[in-house]
């Protein structure tokens, strides 16, 4: 595996490579500029509004990974200098919306939702610009916008929740994976409870590779913020709860997919400690969750919640690399519009083989493998290119019989392509 994890994957041709980052010094100072917005349309078209801009007093990202060359994520954005046009700053996400965009209610409604992107403070003024991909796959700018650091409606919150550390390796956040967990559904008289399930979560992630052996690069802190009322809200069942993050089973009708829709105020929770991932741990044993590149996720956590630690580290894997789905069937949105046959998934470890070659996975493959691979009982834990993956049972293919991106597999965990996006993504953030 060692072996297979050396293969390096060259970088889409969007952005600086290692040694032509903007200097940090040069562009920015050591604070977090918070940018809201809100992400508005249906399956047809979409629009972004302006809402807010936040300082945070400190920045935990990378001072060297500024502008981010792997073409990840459905949505991106930039920030150039007002001045010179210079690209000082850029990542790829993807959101909730994006994916509310396949449901069949996108068809008939328009609907917007809450959204925000975090950079350096700049120094000077800045333009940030917002864009995604249209169905054909190629990136749109939707949105631009002056931005001036010396604004005074740049909105400065006092601290009201207590933090605390709950796995802390590496220290400085510039070389560490800042994670922020938060807490849904916990009330003021069960902190305890959340505490536990914070270091159970840690517990999680570094029981699986490629963590367990990176774990001196991960910072996990978490907010204590209590909620009214205990639980999770359950549409379905007809309950309804007063929470600290708003979250809900039944999203987008698919009864164990769990979210909120309100980023604004998860934003405003974890900006109490220095982060980059925002990970939720909900109040319930009832089994479901769910994870968004760069965005957010959400597990529940109660202590019979079924195989409560793989739902962990399965949406962290789509939290921190963009890992795509490896199983079939199971949402409720228009699968083939995600992943239509004429198209190249932009997740590492799915392929519609239209361009199998521009990925490492392609030359990580044994010599003589069979491009697509049969499905047999002596290939169990050989890598290949099987059908079956992106929810589809045709057309997709993924690198391995099973994964930790399929059926939640302990035994095998991530496959080798799985770890090596991972491994990927920490080294570019920890720089």
């Amino acid at each position: 595996m060692r072996k297979l994890l050396a293969i390096l994957l060259a970088l889409a041709p969007l952005g600086a490579t290692a040694h032509t980052q903007p200097v940090f010094d040069e562009w920015f100072e050591p604070r977090t500029m918070r940018f809201d917005y809100h992400h508005a349309g249906d399956a047809q078209s979409e629009e972004f509004y302006f809402a807010d801009l936040h300082e945070e007093p400190w920045w935990a990202g990378s001072r060297v990974s500024l502008v981010d060359g792997n073409d990840y994520g459905n949505q991106r954005f930039r920030i150039l200098d007002a001045a010179t046009g210079r690209l000082i700053y850029s990542r790829g996400y993807c959101t909730l919306w994006d994916e509310w965009s396949y449901t069949a209610e996108a068809k008939t409604v328009r609907k917007s939702m809450p959204e925000s992107v975090v950079f350096p403070m700049p120094k000077a003024d800045v333009r940030i610009e917002l864009w995604s991909r249209d169905r054909a796959g190629e990136w749109v700018k939707r949105f631009e916008q002056a931005i001036s650091p010396r604004s005074y409606f740049i909105a400065k919150y006092p601290s009201r929740y207590d933090a605390f550390d709950v796995e802390v390796n590496s220290g400085d956040p510039a070389h560490a994976l800042d994670i922020a967990v938060l807490p849904e559904g916990y009330t003021e008289h069960e902190r305890g409870k959340f505490e536990a399930a914070a270091r159970d979560f840690a517990e999680a992630i570094f029981s699986f590779e490629p963590f367990r052996e990176l774990r001196d690069r991960f910072n996990i802190r978490a907010v204590w913020v209590p909620s009214h009322d205990s639980g999770v809200t359950l549409p379905g069942a007809g309950e309804w709860r007063n929470t600290s993050a708003g979250a809900s089973f039944w999203t987008f009708d698919s009864e164990r997919y769990q979210m909120t829709e309100d980023m604004h105020n998860l934003r405003d929770q974890a900006g109490h400690i220095p982060y980059e991932l925002i990970y939720i741990l909900s109040n319930t044993d009832k089994y479901g969750g769910g994870g968004i590149y760069n965005f957010y996720a959400i597990s529940s956590a109660g202590p019979s919640a079924p195989s409560r630690r793989e739902v962990y580290v399965h949406e962290f894997g789509h939290l921190l690399a963009g890992l795509g789905d490896e199983y079939v069937g199971g949402v409720s949105y228009d699968e083939l519009s995600m992943y239509p046959p004429d198209r190249e998934p932009w997740e590492v470890n799915l392929t519609t083989l239209v361009d199998f070659e521009s990925k490492a996975w392609s030359r990580m493959l044994p010599a003589g493998t069979p491009v697509p691979t049969p499905l047999s009982p002596d290939r169990a834990d050989r890598m290949g290119v099987y059908e079956g993956g992106g929810y589809l049972e045709k057309g997709v293919y993924r690198p391995w019989p099973d994964c930790m991106m399929n059926s939640l597999s302990r035994a095998t965990g991530f496959c080798p392509v799985c770890v090596k996006g991972l491994r990927d993504r920490i080294e570019f953030l920890c720089r």
